[in-house]
């Protein structure tokens, strides 16, 4: 009796064990189908964010961040100052935000450049808008003499009067480049990688930014069948101000193609996971062409 209890209890053990091995198996095989299965679904298709070439190096920032450039890039248009001001703005909010809005910082430090309310600076309300923040930024650099012909770190420190007065230098290749193409000074230098346009574009929202970065400029919309084209009426460096603007704020405002002075840049045509930038286009006229995505994209 106790030889067929040890029997049954040893086929019993044996089977336990099959079985168990054949789940860990299952398990092992599936988790590593399931691996790779997430590692090809998420697998990045496309280098998002947006490249500045000037002088043949290529300057990157992220898509968001981009699209504060442009805007600080653009006020300093309209409030008609050098693009040295443009860069000195964006060496100093890559430092203070790393160009971005945020609503924190050291002590009651907030927004793009870090500004405080307690410095009277603004509200918080006040310094969290960005064109406030921006503005309030120049207002103070214009009152810097000579800042045009200075050091960029010794310019923005004297605005910012940061515990860390050598940290802006860092940033001044990257700044200089984006601000040379955001205000237009280096034609076709700046192109954004994106994935498609999931929703169509607003003529109204693209008229709205616009007006709100670079002032107010003669826009005509045209409606079309599959999209909406908005034309900008600027020429020379003021063209390129807004065509490069354009494709910054392209994600935001889904906006598929931009075409000027020849050349034209297309969301959708990229090669090896990038954008190719800007190529040559039939249309060479003296307007800023901007396609939106279309309903149902």
């Amino acid at each position: 009796m106790r030889n067929t209890k040890r029997r049954r209890r040893g086929r019993a053990f044996a089977v336990l064990l099959t079985v168990t091995l054949v789940a860990a198996g299952l398990l092992v095989g599936g988790g590593i189908w399931v691996a790779s299965y997430l590692r090809g679904a998420l697998a990045p298709g496309l280098s998002v964010g947006c490249t500045a070439t000037v002088g043949g190096t290529p300057y990157t920032l992220a898509v968001d961040q981009t699209g504060y450039a442009a805007l600080i890039s653009g006020i300093s248009i309209q409030r008609g100052m050098p693009a040295r001001a443009a860069s000195i703005a964006l060496a100093t909010a890559l430092q203070e935000s790393k160009l971005r809005n945020i609503d924190y910082g050291d002590l009651d430090s907030v927004g793009l450049f870090q500004q405080r309310p307690s410095q009277d600076w603004g509200t918080v309300a006040q310094i969290m808008d960005p064109v406030y923040s921006t503005n309030a930024f120049y207002s103070a650099l214009d009152k810097v003499p000579g800042y045009v012909d200075m050091p960029l770190n010794d310019a923005a420190q004297i605005v910012q009067r940061s515990a860390f007065p050598h940290a802006y230098a860092q940033h001044e290749s990257l700044s200089r480049a984006f601000a040379s193409a955001l205000t237009g000074q280096s034609p076709g230098a700046l192109s954004c990688t994106l994935p498609p346009a999931t929703a169509a574009g607003s003529p109204a929202a693209v008229e709205a930014a616009l007006k709100q970065a670079l002032g107010t400029l003669p826009v005509a919309t045209m409606p079309g069948q599959s999209a909406t084209t908005l034309e900008v009426a600027a020429s020379g460096n003021m063209g390129w101000a807004v065509a490069h603007w354009a494709v910054a704020n392209a994600s935001q405002l889904g906006l598929t193609h931009v075409s000027y002075g020849g050349l034209a840049w297309d969301r959708n045509t990229n090669d090896a996971g990038t954008n190719v930038g800007w190529k040559g286009a039939g249309n060479a006229g003296g307007n800023v062409v901007i396609t939106m995505a279309a309903a149902g994209s």
